[in-house]
C-alpha cells in the first residue's frame, strides 16, 4: 500500500507525464495500485531497436521516492531478459545512489539510455544488432498478444503501430516550419487592370515589342494608349509615302 508521500508524489508525477512526456517513452500506472506502473518505450531512429515497442513495468516500493522502484521489461528485445528484474543504477539494485529527485520521466529516460548502450549487467543479454532488429519488427505483435499490455495500453492496441505523444521530433530538431506570411492582395480595382492588360491584343507592334506599361501595373488606360499610337503612327507613315510617291511622279 503507498503511503501518502508516495502516493502524492506518484499523483503529481502522473500529472508532469501527461503535460510532458519525455521522447519515446509513455507510462501510466495500474488503476488498482499506484505503485505499480506499466510503461512503454519505443525505439529511437537509427537504433537497432528502431521500430520497436517494449512494455514493462515500474515496481515502487512504498517508501518512494525515498527508495528506487524495481524495473521489469516483459517485451523480448535482445537486450534485456524478459520479465527479470534489470539492475541499473536508478534501479532498487542500487538503493545507494538513489536520488529522491527522480521522478518516472527520469527513471524511463535513464532506461532507454541504458538501454542503447551495450554495457552488461543483471538482466541484460548479449545480441547482435540484426537479432535486435529483429525483436523490434516482431514486438507489436508479441504485444498484441499479451493481457498485461492489452489491459494497460488500449489506445495501443490497434493493427498499426500508434506513435507516443512524443517521438522526439523536436529533439531532432524537426520542428514545423515557420508560418507563411500572408501575401497582399490586389485590391478589386487592381485586379481588373491587371487583367485587361494581360488580355490587350499587341496589334501593330513590331517583333520583340511590347507595349510600354504591359506588366508593370500602370493600368489598361495607358496601354490602349500605346496600343492607339502605334495605329496612328503607322497610319501617318504609310500616307507620308503616298503622298511622296505622288511629287516624285508629277515631277
Amino acid at each position: 500500500m503507498a503511503s501518502k508521500a508516495a502516493y502524492k508524489r506518484l499523483t503529481k508525477e502522473y500529472v508532469n507525464m501527461q503535460k510532458e512526456p519525455p521522447p519515446f517513452v509513455w507510462a501510466v500506472p495500474d488503476e488498482k495500485n499506484i505503485l505499480t506502473w506499466n510503461y512503454i518505450i519505443r525505439g529511437p531512429p537509427d537504433s537497432p531497436f528502431a521500430g520497436g515497442e517494449y512494455h514493462g513495468v515500474l515496481m515502487f516500493p512504498s517508501e518512494y521516492p525515498f527508495k528506487p522502484p524495481g524495473i521489469k521489461m516483459y517485451t523480448p528485445s535482445g537486450r534485456f531478459q524478459p520479465d527479470k528484474k534489470i539492475c541499473f543504477s536508478m534501479s532498487d539494485f542500487h538503493p545507494g545512489s538513489w536520488n529522491p529527485a527522480w521522478s518516472v520521466a527520469t527513471i524511463l529516460t535513464g532506461l532507454l539510455s541504458f538501454m542503447l548502450s551495450d554495457e552488461l549487467t543483471t538482466g541484460s543479454v548479449t545480441s547482435s544488432d540484426s537479432d535486435k532488429r529483429a525483436y523490434a519488427a516482431r514486438s507489436h505483435g508479441w504485444n498484441l498478444g499479451q493481457r498485461k499490455f492489452k489491459e494497460a495500453f488500449p489506445d495501443f492496441c490497434t493493427p498499426e503501430l500508434r506513435d507516443l505523444p512524443n517521438m522526439g521530433e523536436k529533439e531532432r530538431g524537426r520542428a514545423d516550419p515557420p508560418a507563411r506570411p500572408p501575401q497582399s492582395q490586389p485590391q478589386p480595382q487592381q485586379q481588373l487592370s491587371h487583367r485587361v492588360v494581360a488580355e490587350t491584343p499587341a496589334q501593330g507592334l513590331g517583333a520583340g515589342e511590347k507595349p510600354k506599361g504591359t506588366g508593370t501595373g500602370t493600368g489598361w488606360a495607358e496601354a490602349w494608349r500605346q496600343v492607339v499610337w502605334e495605329k496612328w503612327r503607322w497610319g501617318l507613315l504609310i500616307a507620308l509615302a503616298v503622298i511622296v510617291s505622288r511629287v516624285s511622279s508629277s515631277n
